[in-house]
Formats: C-alpha cells, structure tokens, sequence
C-alpha cells in the first residue's frame, strides 16, 4: 500500500513594511508611514496585511521586513493584533524590494530548503479576502512546481499609475494560473485604455509567491553580488530585542532592485494568477478615494467635516473643524500642523510638495507633532526661543532612558497618574498636580509604576533644544 502523502508545508508569509508613503503626505511621514496609518479601517493597513495571513493551518507566523528607525512601531502594532512574526528584520538602510526579500529567503532557507514564501507589501488594502485565499492556493501549487508567480489584478479601469502584466499561454493544471508574456511599465491614458479592451492584461500587484530557493537561484544568475551581500548581513546580523538587525555594511553592497527589475522580468518561469480580489496599493489620495464608502455626492470624508455642495472629494480632518463650501474633485486633509490641498488627478504629484520640504529642510516632511516612542508618545505643544513644551505620555510599565543633557535644563508637571523619577542621586515618587525640576547636565529618568498611563508636561529651557542633545547610561530598549 502506497504511503499516505502529508499535507503542504505552511506558506511563509513575507511581510514589506520599508516604505515611506509619500504621495499620502501630510498624513504619511518619514517617521510614521502609511502603512502604519488606519487608512482604511480602525486598523493600520500593516495589521490588516498581518492579520490576512492569520490561518495557522495555511500560513507559518509572518516575516516582517521592517525600516530601522520604525521597529518599536511595528512590533506594537503587530502586539496589537495579536500577531507573533517569526522574525522582525531590520534592514539598516532600504535597498528596494529584492534584497528584503533575500534576506527572508535566506532565512527560511537555513531550516526549511523547500520552503514557499508569500510576499506581500504592508500597504495595500484587499477587499475581497476570500479570494486573496483561493488564488493563493492555487500559486502555490504553481509554485510546487517550479514557478515564480504573481498575481494579476482584474483592472476595471484604465489606470496610468499601476504598472501591467500581458498574461500569455495558460499552465497545464495551473487552475487559471498563465505564463508571463510581458511586464509593461506605467502607460499613458492611450495605451490604457487598450489594455483595459484586450483584456489580457492586468494590473501588476506587487504579490509573489514562490519556492525560497528557485527565487534565490534566479537573484544570483543576474545579481551574484547582491546574494553575496544578503548572506553577510544576514551571517552577521545580531539579535537585538525582538528584532534581527542586518549588518550595515555588508546590507550597504546589495543593489537597489525591485523584484520586478532583479528577477521576475528576466526568468523563464514567471506565471501570473489573475484574480479580482478588491485590491488597491493605496498610493495616492485618488486610489484611497476610489477604495473608500462615499455619501450620495461621491465625497469622502473622514474626522470633523462639514460639507456644502460638494462633490467627488476627499476631505480628511485630523485635527479641529474642515468645512468645504462649492468645490469639486479635490483631495483636502487638515493635520495638526499641516494641510494640503489638491485636485484628484494630481494626486499623484504630492511627492513632489514633500520634495521641496525636505530641500528646505522642514520637519513636516520627516515627522508629525505626535512623535511616537517605544515607552509612548510625546507632542510638541509650544516651541519658541529657549524655550519648548512637550506633553509626554508614558505607557503603563514604560520608562524611559537614564539620560542627561548638556544644553537645557527641565521642569516636569504630572497631570495624571503616577510618576517614579530619577534625579542624580534621588529618587521620588510624583502624583497628580506636584512637579519637579531637572537641572542641566543632571542624570534623569521617567518612570510610569502605575496601571493607567501617565501624562507629563514638560517644560524646556536652554540654549539648544534640539532631540539629538541627549546622552543615554541606560536603556531598556537598547538604544544607549
């Protein structure tokens, strides 16, 4: 009697989450990405990217490929979600998509030599889940059986932002699965609308799904060095907390090149699944229109919005009152230190705005008044000369470092809860409504002990004031 075949090993979900979202601007910052932002529901679209991979009898805990500088970030929204990654890899500085997926690969690779991965950038959104599902088994016995595939999204309309897939010849027992004719870049309006009418052709996801060995094989034929440079970052990354850091310098020699450029434009065995599963990238105001519940005039509105004959818009209030009076096909989002006003067909342009910021060197385009930390959260309420004031929350069980510094000096007030500092040699217990002084160059810490969070206003004086004045003896999360 024939022995009776075990089930599929697990797919082992590649989660991007690198990039910086610039077209969402001002909501989207270098600090604090779209795909950290609740765009589409109560979650950020990297905890719903998680949380459809969920199904332990279909999916190994997720890889997250993740930017140094967002790590706390990422780790606490993936908590909030109940998620526990494999692995949370820190790439020391971005090298586009390829390399990330590299290192995952490589990672697998070291104790699962036939292993599948699932690559999926962490922000895009997908309406249809069920389908995401069925045409991720159906590439995945593609991939079984030596295929790098993709998946093609059923496009409705004649997009100029989507780059495009020529679906060619179907796969002998691909359920639907075909070869690659082409990948074509981002077309013009013209050329769209012909795609759009042949029919043959389909949006290019973003989504791969193939063996971790047949896509390292394929890197290495055209990009040796930058295989090369994956496996030194990874032989000589270092835990750190949760998170792999990847060695900096050896990350530094890998190649800028997508997975698109380095790999799937170039084999011999690329297939493409098409499938209409409600997808978007979320990349500009337009596409968050399009995917977002509009009222009976087609506009959008999200927060303290009061509308007056208006149509077709996207209106976004992040913090007090928008009112829109007789405007149409506008994207408007209000910030708490910024607003940015556009039409909907240029959406696409934003970057540009946030191009001219960083050129100026202002900081709406690197962070938000909000700025998060891994202990909680701080917000700048009034800066002047010699003088700034932040109101500071610190979460239950949170501290922050021993630190000193050398150019300002700060009184601390409790509004609420309760606070354990450290003052040079002294230890005090705060409550609500008592303060202290921290004078400069003297070592200090913030502590909450309690079980509610605690909110702090802090007042600085000095000559600088700037967040790089800080020296730390010591720090629960690894930063000193």
């Amino acid at each position: 009697m024939a022995a009776k075949q075990g089930k599929p090993a697990r797919i082992h979900p590649v989660i991007l989450s690198g990039g910086s979202g610039t077209r969402l601007w001002p909501l989207s910052r270098a600090l604090y990405p779209k795909q950290l932002l609740p765009l589409i529901s109560e979650r950020s679209l990297l905890q719903e990217a998680a949380l459809r991979v969920a199904d332990s009898r279909r999916f190994a805990p997720p890889i997250v490929v993740a930017n140094d500088e967002h790590r706390f970030i990422v780790a606490e929204h993936l908590r909030l979600a109940g998620m526990v990654p494999q692995a949370i890899v820190l790439e020391p500085m971005g090298r586009n998509t390829a390399p990330a997926v590299c290192v995952a690969a490589l990672l697998r690779l070291a104790d699962e030599k036939d292993a599948l991965l699932l690559v999926l950038p962490s922000d895009h959104a997908i309406a249809e889940v069920p389908s995401f599902l069925a045409a991720i088994d159906c590439a995945a016995r593609v991939a079984r059986g030596g295929r790098l595939v993709t998946f093609g999204i059923a496009a409705d309309r004649p997009e100029t932002g989507y780059g495009y897939i020529q679906a060619g010849a179907p796969i002998a027992g691909g359920d639907g699965a075909r070869e690659v004719a082409a990948f074509v870049e981002k077309p013009d309006r013209e050329r769209a609308q012909s795609y759009i009418a042949r029919r043959d052709f389909y949006w290019n996801s973003g989504i791969f799904l193939f063996p971790a060995r047949l896509f390292v094989e394929e890197l290495e034929r055209r990009h040796p060095a930058t295989v090369t440079a994956c496996r030194q970052a990874l032989d000589q990354a270092k835990r750190d907390l949760d998170f792999l850091r990847l060695d900096r310098d050896a990350f530094a020699a890998a190649e800028n090149t997508s997975v698109d450029y380095g790999v799937m434009e170039h084999t011999a065995r690329a297939a493409v699944v098409p499938v209409a599963m409600g997808w978007s990238d979320v990349g500009t105001w337009e596409a968050l229109w399009q995917v977002s519940a509009k009222d009976a005039a087609g506009n959008v509105a999200r927060g303290d919005v009061l509308l007056e004959d208006t149509r077709n818009c996207y209106l976004r209030a992040e913090h007090g009152l928008l009112a829109a009076l007789g405007v149409e096909d506008l994207v408007v989002v209000a910030t708490a230190d910024a607003v940015m006003v556009a039409r909907r067909d240029r959406a696409q342009e934003v970057k540009r705005l946030v191009a001219r910021l960083e050129r100026e060197g202002r900081g709406e385009a690197k962070a938000h008044p909000l700025v998060h930390r891994p202990w909680g959260t701080f917000r700048s309420i009034h800066s002047g000369d010699r003088v700034q004031v932040k109101h500071i929350m610190v979460k239950p069980g949170a501290k922050l470092s021993l630190q000193m510094h050398h150019h300002r000096a700060e009184h601390w007030v409790v509004v609420n809860g309760t606070a354990k500092v450290v003052r040079g040699n002294e230890e005090i217990v705060l409550y609500e409504d008592q303060s202290t002084y921290i004078p400069l160059g003297t070592p200090h810490r913030l502590e909450n002990p309690g079980k509610i969070p605690l909110h702090v206003i802090e007042v600085q004086s000095g000559t600088y004031l700037g967040e790089d004045d800080i020296v730390r003896f010591e720090d629960t999360y690894g930063r000193s």
